[in-house]
């Protein structure tokens, strides 16, 4: 019973003459997860925003570190289940689907 409890993503393009930094932030909470995205594309302010999704939306939900686990079972296993797909949420931090 793996559970993720917060995940910090950061996305740096190096762009002249204005760099671009994109963060993604997920902590999990007793109702469920609250994403905020933040953007800042050179000296200008960083621009945030953030939503929740409830648990039951989430339930079974995959995120990076727990599918970099499961490849790595799997591998070891040597065997993958037929239509293995999981919730995930994407860069853009919405829900989404994994196939395997």
């Amino acid at each position: 019973q793996l559970e993720t409890l917060e995940q910090e993503e950061q996305e740096c393009l190096e762009l002249r003459p204005h760099p671009t930094v994109k963060t993604t932030h997920i902590v999990s909470h007793e109702h469920g997860m609250t994403v905020t995205r933040t953007l800042q594309e050179g000296e200008a302010e960083p621009q945030s925003l953030g939503f929740s999704y409830s648990r039951a939306k989430l339930r079974g939900l995959l995120l990076e570190g727990a599918s970099l686990l499961l490849l790595r079972l799997l591998a070891r296993r040597q065997t993958m289940p037929p239509d293995l797909v999981f919730p995930a949420i994407n860069s853009e931090g919405d829900l989404c689907t994994s196939s395997y």
